[in-house]
């Protein structure tokens, strides 16, 4: 079996909602009045195909903030992977990354995605730094990152938060997701355990406004307009000169 194939078989899932072979590929769908369209990873066309050509490079927010930069190019653990579209940018950049996501219904999408993109000449060079390791990384993740033979310098995190009413993310296409994956309660563990399993630093996104996950003090702050990078330093990136 091929690293990143996962069998949707038998994956429990809320009522009303179906995991589907289409044409496109796997789908997650629900009632598109209440649930908005059906969920699929897609790398080589759509969002993540214009990001790729068009996304701004290294300059961009989540590349900066990851350590990208000065010709440093470090393995990267997306503890929070869900629909693997920050893996994807990393990846694109030449950076080596595991995708960790808990929710199996998910992790069946990126899995479909990452076949797929692995079969396309201008995505499977991009696949092909990318690795899933489904399980959660708040309670496994030092095993998770063992298991799969990764060194991991830079931890990503992108926890969910409890959302208003007007927030961003109940957009329609972040409705079927949100049923599946909920907040995340317990982001002070997943932060402390990014913190033991990174060699370099670990990288939280957050809402622009929002405090910073409980625990250790943020080393420096990268923002944007709407959310910003909280960056947590064990030691620097860039190689010591001779």
């Amino acid at each position: 079996m091929e690293k990143n194939r996962l069998s949707e078989a038998g994956l429990a899932l809320p009522e009303g909602l179906v995991l589907e072979r289409r044409a496109e590929g796997l789908v997650l769908a629900g009632d598109e009045a209440r649930d908005g369209k059906p969920l699929r990873v897609d790398y080589v066309g759509g969002k993540a195909g214009h990001r790729r050509r068009f996304g701004g490079g290294r300059g961009q927010l989540i590349a900066r903030a990851c350590g990208l930069a000065n010709g440093v190019t470090p393995s990267v653990v997306d503890a929070t992977a869900g629909l693997g579209r920050d893996a994807f940018v990393l990846a694109s950049l030449g950076a080596p990354v595991l995708l960790v996501e808990r929710v199996a219904a998910i992790a069946a999408l990126l899995a479909d995605g990452l076949e797929r993109a692995a079969a396309h000449p201008e995505t499977a060079a991009i696949a092909a730094r990318m690795q899933l390791a489904p399980g959660d990384a708040a309670v496994e993740l030092e095993a998770l990152v063992t298991a799969a033979g990764f060194a991991p310098q830079v931890v990503h995190l992108d926890p969910m938060f409890p959302h208003r009413e007007k927030s961003a993310l109940v957009k329609k296409e972040m409705r079927l997701f949100r049923r599946l994956a909920g907040d995340d309660p317990d982001a002070p563990r997943l932060l402390q355990a990014a913190l033991d399993v990174a060699t370099h630093r670990v990288v939280v996104k957050r809402p622009r406004k929002a405090p910073a996950i409980a625990g250790p003090a943020v080393a420096h702050v990268v923002e944007g307009k709407t959310s910003r990078y909280d960056i947590y330093v064990h030691r620097s990136l860039r190689p010591k000169r001779g």
